[in-house]
């Protein structure tokens, strides 16, 4: 959806009017860093960045002043608001333009004493973090925002528990919706393709791809949601696209402990079968895993989705020593996969791979991408509509799991 970008209902040259007709007070922002007086007049927003993909947001405002505010949300659609008191906004309209995922931008003021922001998602959204930071010159106070999508359900709860009184009115963490709420073992499993993205297409059905993940994904939750201690969430339950890092977000925002991406490619190779197990590297291991992470990356173009190399912070040592560990966990659960499925799944030789995907990097969520078979192969086609083999396989899945929790118990983790 192409970003429409409203024009602010207050802006710089307005607002030097607006001051000089009323008698406000305000003031440049304070430069020495000590708390600065009383001040009579609006509070001055005076510097704004609105960044983030298609999965995450963060809204930075610089005030003059330390700012009061209230977060809450409105559907239909989905809205983040953020009220403040009676604000001058002396900010560059292009600096809170509509970018990734809210596709519209409002703010000004709501009547005597108060005035308002309204950021509109494309999807569900709620906010992770705010906070409000001195500057580190000294230039006053700048509000922090983080949002992230989250699922139908988690926006809807929060509409239905908030109240205007309930808002958020300083600076806070918020928990990720049911992250560890009920201190269940989460599993995220990730349907891979979805709605535009059909994915592969059988070789003599014409099945497409998303259809076949999507069927396997309910089958596993079934199996899976039936253990003690266990919670199933699903990145999407429905026929629709979701790019990589939705993906990816909406596991986190659950808490997930493990994230298992479905998928039943193609290859040129027909008489090639069996499932194999990837895990994520900056090096491919063969040819052929190099090749599928190559297709399955580019889903999110077929969507029109810009590509984006990640937030900065990424490359920090911290991230980068959690994603060590990460990568770890990972590899301990592609090889309880891989040997719960021995003699009981066809798998094909090496049945451990690893490649570049996109969907397993999140830093802090053990992650593999589970190819149940190939689509092209008539043999593997004819298993992968078959019920009765998609309940063995998610219940040689669901015992790998039950192995790795039992590694990862057993080592303190």
């Amino acid at each position: 959806m192409t970003a429409v970008i409203r024009r602010p209902l207050i802006h710089a040259a307005v607002l030097a009017l607006s001051l000089a007709v009323s008698g406000g007070a305000a003031v440049a922002p304070a430069t020495d860093g000590a708390a600065t007086a009383v001040m009579a007049g609006p509070l001055l927003a005076y510097e704004a960045r609105l960044a983030g993909d298609d999965a995450r947001g963060r809204l930075v405002i610089s005030f003059d002043r330390k700012p009061d505010y209230k977060i809450h949300y409105l559907a239909n659609p989905y809205r983040v608001v953020v009220d403040l008191p009676e604000t001058a906004f002396g900010i560059k309209p292009e600096d809170m333009a509509a970018r990734g995922l809210f596709r519209d931008v409002r703010y000004g003021a709501m009547g005597s004493g108060a005035a308002r922001i309204v950021l509109t998602a494309t999807r569900p959204v709620l906010v992770t973090l705010d906070d409000v930071q001195a500057e580190p010159d000294g230039r006053g106070y700048r509000l922090v925002v983080d949002t992230a999508i989250s699922t139908e359900a988690d926006f809807a709860d929060r509409i239905g528990k908030q109240t205007w009184s309930q808002a958020a009115t300083t600076g806070h963490v918020a928990a990720p919706p049911s992250a560890g709420d009920d201190g269940k073992f989460v599993v995220a499993i990730d349907a891979g393709h979805g709605g535009i993205d059909a994915g592969a297409s059988g070789a003599t059905t014409n099945t497409p791809e998303k259809d076949v993940t999507l069927a396997f994904a309910r089958e596993l939750a079934g199996v899976l949601g039936g253990q003690e201690g266990v919670r199933v969430m699903l990145t999407r339950d429905k026929d629709e696209f979701l790019s990589l890092s939705q993906r990816v977000q909406l596991a986190r925002n659950q808490g997930a402990k493990l994230f298992i991406s479905l998928h039943a490619d193609t290859l040129k190779q027909k008489d090639i079968r069996g499932a194999t197990v990837y895990t994520i590297s900056d090096k491919a291991s063969d040819h052929l895993a190099a090749s599928l992470a190559e297709r399955e990356n580019l889903s999110d173009e077929i969507a029109g989705v810009p590509l984006d190399n990640g937030p900065a912070e990424v490359a920090d040592i911290l991230i980068d020593l959690t994603r060590r560990e990460t990568q770890a966990f990972s590899v301990n659960l592609a090889r309880s996969v891989v040997s719960s499925f021995e003699g009981q799944i066809n798998l094909i030789n090496n049945p451990h791979r690893h490649a570049g995907f996109r969907v397993l990097q999140a830093p802090d969520v053990p992650s593999v991408l589970l190819e149940l078979g190939f689509l092209s192969n008539p043999e593997d086609e004819k298993l992968l509509l078959d019920p009765a083999w998609r309940r063995k396989v998610a219940e040689r899945i669901a015992n790998a799991i039950g192995q790795y929790r039992a590694t990862v118990v057993a080592n303190g983790g």
